[in-house]
């Protein structure tokens, strides 16, 4: 359980880290006339984020929910390579990742690494998805794996993805 609950203490400070990049990329957005859309749905964001790592580690203590082998192994691989998607996201977008939707006039849509690929629109709510299923159920904490999956789908996902599409657009639109 300990090595558990240092696997989810270092996802929050790569987070954390994320966090920093994004308030660069931000404060780099906005000197350019970068516009902000969707403003209302960032904090439930940020408070689902953070309620799925403390929900991991409290459904595992207080739940004393068991490592299973066969489960927690390949769940910790997913995991793992979610992180690796998640900074080919960050990379591959560069200046303009960011946690917050926000779009600079002038600056086209990225198509290179996971943005190539057409059929994949949104690829790091796609890593998203899987990471809030995977990180859970290192150590079976399926309750935790449940919930934050449908939150997700019913209070960001279905707001955050029209959202994004929209402020998209109007890097095309005249």
């Amino acid at each position: 359980m300990i090595a558990y609950a240092l696997l989810i203490l270092a996802t929050g400070v790569e987070r954390l880290v994320e966090l920093v990049i994004s308030t660069r990329n931000a404060r780099w957005a906005f000197s350019r006339g970068g516009v902000e859309h969707g403003k209302g749905h960032f904090p439930w964001m940020v408070t689902l984020h953070t309620g799925l790592l403390v929900a991991c580690v409290a459904e595992v203590f207080l739940l004393d929910r068991p490592f299973i082998p066969w489960l927690g192994w390949p769940m910790l691989v997913i995991a793992l390579l979610c992180q690796a998607g998640r900074y080919w996201v960050i990379t591959s977008l560069g200046r303009q990742w960011n946690t917050r939707v926000i779009v600079v006039p002038g600056m086209g849509r990225v198509e290179r690494g996971p943005y190539r690929y057409r059929w994949l629109p949104h690829p790091n709510y796609l890593i998203v998805v899987v990471e809030g299923i995977a990180l859970p159920l290192v150590h079976s904490a399926w309750i935790t794996a449940i919930a934050f999956t449908v939150l997700n789908a019913i209070l960001l996902l279905r707001y955050r993805i029209p959202t994004e599409d929209r402020a998209l657009r109007s890097l095309t639109e005249p």
